[in-house]
């Protein structure tokens, strides 16, 4: 989808890239570009900053807030540091400077849909969890949960190891490789990542194993 109020400039790019055998879609106004998103899928979404109705980046924070995570390129005349920083921060994967040539357009699309190809691949799912290694997010059925890098690394073995009893020494060694780590601090982050599944989730996933330590499944 490309959001683009310039007709002339929409219109360049529009032709080109269904040249190059892309389907396209225009949204002329950040309103229209967010019931797009919200209603459609799409590949790539190819963002102008100055929009009307409601302006790039805060159509970008929408997206973000409400899960969608959509590879997105930003078009834009603003071209100082704290502009580019600003739209990374609000979730661009991408961005160019008007004005650009085809060629690097088109170049940064199709490095945007390998990366993307590339972590669909590597997503991990359990029951209604789904985990992004690249992202380090986790979605529920209710919503995203934001993880500290050591919950998110024993979230990540769990599910790469669901059905199967896990020891806490194992964990321990997985996330802090060559440290000595007590098992209580293992049970303080499986207590913090129960926490924070309760409360966008339904079913319980984490088990505990007397004796043994954590099993990860649906509610047993």
């Amino acid at each position: 989808m490309l959001v683009e109020d310039d007709r002339k400039v929409a219109s360049f790019i529009q032709k080109g890239l269904e040249e190059e055998g892309f389907t396209v879609e225009l949204a002329m106004d950040g309103k229209e570009g967010l019931e797009r998103v919200k209603a459609s899928s799409y590949d790539v979404v190819l963002l102008d900053l100055m929009i009307p109705e409601i302006d790039g980046l805060e159509l970008l924070r929408l997206m973000r807030d409400g899960g969608i995570e959509t590879p997105v390129l930003i078009l834009t005349a603003k071209d100082t540091k704290e502009d580019v920083v600003k739209g990374l921060n609000a979730g661009s994967d991408d961005y160019l400077t008007k004005p650009f040539s085809f060629d690097e357009l088109l170049a940064r699309i199709r490095a945007l849909l390998r990366r993307a190809k590339k972590a669909s691949s590597s997503l991990l799912r359990h029951g209604g969890l789904t985990l992004n290694p690249f992202t380090r997010r986790l979605q529920t059925e209710k919503g995203e949960i934001d993880l500290t890098e050591r919950e998110f690394l024993i979230m990540e073995y769990m599910m790469r190891n669901a059905g199967r009893p896990i020891s806490r020494k194992e964990i321990a060694e997985y996330v802090w490789p060559n440290r000595l780590e007590s098992s209580n601090i293992v049970d303080v982050y499986i207590n913090f990542l129960r926490k924070k599944l309760e409360t966008l989730s339904d079913r319980r996933y984490i088990h505990t194993l007397r004796g043994v330590g954590y099993i990860f499944g649906e509610e047993r």
